[in-house]
């Protein structure tokens, strides 16, 4: 073999290593940067305040991931808390308001856990009488309610802002609040 032959042998070689490097690298960088980034939270911003909730995809991933998802469409902007009694928790996350609403994409697997517990300031996925139908709406508790453990799928807890969940204009009873407070926005940053 010459040595020209061989020269290009080798640079050929090195090109196709420097390539295969180059695109390694883009693929793994996005999900590299968000890992160092920190966890994921949520952040709504409420008409009394900023709400930190640290979602919890140890928990939960399929439904985090929707989360994100929908919080990086815009989706939970403007979205009324159709649901909220006193004491217990408020619900929100239905675009028609109703609590009969939800995102067009497809419901999810339910992932109950029993390692956490119902307790104050957690955030779970709504569903209805069937496990598997959790789509967009989500529940922040007010107070513990251990009746629910294992009932429902957990999926982030309320780290700064509570008081402001607190403020969040209530219904009568279980009837549908009036008038219902939104999400004024809602992102999501890495911490």
């Amino acid at each position: 073999m010459s040595d020209p032959i061989k020269r290009a042998g080798i640079i050929l070689g090195i090109l196709l290593a420097a390539v295969a490097a180059f695109f390694t690298v883009s693929i793994a960088a996005p999900q590299a940067a968000r890992a160092q980034e920190g966890k994921p939270h949520w952040i709504l911003e409420l008409k009394d305040g900023i709400v930190d909730i640290e979602l919890r995809p140890d928990l939960a991933p399929g439904h985090v991931k929707r989360v994100i998802e929908l919080t990086e469409k815009g989706f939970y902007n403007g979205i009324v808390f159709h649901r909220v009694i006193d004491g217990f928790m408020a619900q929100g996350g239905d675009p028609t308001g109703t609590g009969m609403g939800g995102s067009d994409l497809p419901d999810l697997a339910a992932e109950f856990t029993t390692a956490e517990h119902f307790t104050r300031g957690v955030v779970a996925a709504a569903r209805s009488s069937d496990p598997n139908s959790a789509n967009s709406q989500f529940f922040i508790m007010f107070a513990d309610a251990p009746h629910l453990d294992g009932q429902y799928t957990i999926w982030g807890k309320v780290v700064s802002g509570m008081e402001f969940v607190d403020l969040i204009k209530k219904g009568a009873g279980d009837q549908p609040v009036q008038d219902p407070d939104k999400i004024i926005s809602a992102k999501i940053e890495y911490k």
